[in-house]
């Protein structure tokens, strides 16, 4: 916990559920609520993983760790969720809980893993369930046990299947995160030392639309950090089209333009915006001016 301070990453969550034995369970929600207590956190989302709903123990993770923790914590990462249901739940205990303690309403956010087949079949509903939703997230060890699919590593596509075992959930959850305005995470891909494998597995989620991929360890997160940032071209490039599309659009009092041979419309500007708005979340400078007309 003290090392994920400093790390280069968007979020850290502090797990309560698989990471903890569970005669353990009591103990790691007073050190979760001491540690986001303690120390700098900088611009990180702070997120706590509560366990599921089903168990004995969701309840007074979330009633302990935001009474003890609330001002320091961004986000509760509800795992296995199936249904809209689950998400009712968590809303109404934390508006309970921030009332309680004094917090501002609806100020700790939810992120959403869907992991097992029936969570897939009800993310349209689990993607609507509450104003507090701000993620949904890809749980691919769960998912693929929950199908029977044969592979023995967390993340790591089945042998023997020629095809992308993970498009479908992968594809299925970004249209609901995306109909609700919602981020779409894809989840951890557990073979530490493959990062030929991660990078793939990143770079795939990258190209969907996907906003993060989660890590296991310190090691990926270069390798991940990469796939999610446009390359310099590229950016440079949807800058370029968002400045033609502009300068037609207003000046020119036209729909469309020309930008090195291409014809650019709405639909361009769009797409580029998109580009655009990652590269400049990464810190990338423009290098080549602006070119409109």
């Amino acid at each position: 916990m003290a090392k994920a301070r400093g790390l280069p990453v968007d979020e850290v969550f502090l797990d309560l559920e698989d990471a903890v034995a569970p005669a353990l369970k009591a103990d790691a929600r007073a050190a979760v609520a001491a540690a986001l207590r303690a120390g700098d956190w900088g611009r990180k989302v702070r997120a706590v993983r509560v366990n599921d709903v089903t168990t004995g123990w969701a309840h007074r993770d979330v009633i302990e760790v935001v009474e003890q923790a609330g001002v320091s914590l961004d986000v509760i990462v509800l795992p296995k969720v199936t249904g809209p249901e689950h998400i009712t739940w968590l809303d109404l205990l934390l508006s309970q809980v921030e009332r309680d303690r004094g917090l501002a309403p609806g100020g700790i956010g939810i992120e959403a893993q869907i992991e097992d087949a029936r969570g897939l079949a009800e993310v349209d509903a689990i993607a609507a369930a509450s104003p507090r939703l701000e993620a949904l997230v890809f749980g691919p060890a769960d998912f693929m046990a929950s199908l029977g699919m044969r592979s023995l590593e967390v993340g790591v596509p089945p042998a023997g299947y020629d095809g992308d075992a993970f498009h479908y959930p992968l594809m299925r959850i970004l249209v609901a995160a995306r109909s609700h305005g919602l981020a779409a995470i894809d989840g951890p891909y557990a073979r530490i030392a493959d990062t030929g494998g991660l990078r793939r597995a990143a770079a795939s989620a990258a190209a969907l639309g996907y906003d993060g991929k989660w890590v296991v360890h310190p090691g990926q997160i270069d390798t991940v950090n990469e796939a999610f940032t446009p390359g310099a071209a590229e950016y440079e490039r949807a800058e370029l089209i968002l400045d033609a599309y502009e300068h037609a659009s207003t000046a020119q009092q036209r729909g469309a333009a020309l930008l090195d041979g291409e014809m650019i419309d709405e639909a361009t500007r769009k797409l580029a915006l998109a580009v655009a708005e990652k590269g400049r979340a990464a810190g990338l400078v423009r290098t080549r001016p602006s070119q409109p007309g």
